[in-house]
């Protein structure tokens, strides 16, 4: 998929809100050319639907059943990214309205010796939990395992998580009409394991987790930069860890 985490609008506070009009609204479409109609006419991508608009999907009740977080949708029966106006239009994800993803927070060791495990992402560079999508047909408790497996090699699938809990994430690639909702989960380790990068991560790392300013601060000395949409998960698990 086609990087580009540069493409935005600020929306005025209280307009970003569905139930308000906004006439001189004009989102910025956010489309890659491989999901363009004339593309997908030609060739699916391997991980998105071939819905070209929200108007040929065929299941929208079940979807919204099956929505970790609730939307609606507008007149026109498109989906309504829960959150109200994003200031872009259009699908730079595998489906519209939501994409059900998975993310592993990691955390090995107590007090001052705390790490997380965080993975350099391949298409915007920054550091992030090991998450992803997840599959069709596929429960979140397995992508959260598949994911971590996939990305850093760390096998936790004889593991019980916390379940941080279920929200929308400001992913970059969102829109008015697809966005992403993660299922966010601590695990708990006595110590650092082995992590290799592979799949869609650059780089694995173990980095000190005794609160975000540390976190910060260590990936900022290392000339990196966390991942923003990554910040509330996170901010989560400290909180819990905090009990």
């Amino acid at each position: 998929m086609t990087a580009n985490s540069e493409i935005t609008e600020t929306i005025p506070v209280g307009l970003g809100c569905w139930s308000v009009s906004q006439p001189e609204y004009t989102p910025a479409d956010v489309t890659p050319p491989e999901l363009l109609p004339a593309a997908l006419a030609r060739q699916v991508p391997g991980w998105a639907e071939a819905a070209a608009t929200p108007a040929d999907v065929q299941d929208w009740p079940q979807r919204q059943a099956d929505a970790l977080v609730p939307f609606q949708l507008d007149a026109r029966g498109w989906p309504l990214h829960p959150h109200g106006r994003t200031g872009r239009t259009g699908r730079n994800l595998g489906k519209w309205g939501e994409n059900a993803a998975a993310d592993p927070i990691v955390v090995a060791g107590t007090g001052q010796d705390r790490r997380v495990l965080l993975i350099t992402r391949d298409d915007i560079g920054v550091e992030a939990i090991p998450g992803g999508m997840v599959d069709p047909g596929e429960t979140a408790p397995t992508a959260l395992v598949r994911e971590l497996r996939e990305e850093t090699g760390v096998d936790l699938s004889d593991h019980r998580p916390v379940i941080l809990g279920q929200d929308v994430v400001d992913d970059w690639r969102a829109s008015d009409h697809a966005w992403v909702a993660s299922t966010s989960a601590l695990y708990l380790l006595p110590a650092p394991v082995t992590a290799v990068a592979a799949d869609d991560a650059l780089d694995a790392n173990w980095w000190p987790f005794g609160s975000l300013d540390q976190l910060d601060a260590a990936i900022t000395a290392a000339g990196r930069t966390l991942y923003a949409a990554h910040r509330p998960l996170l901010h989560r698990a400290l909180d819990h860890l905090a009990k």
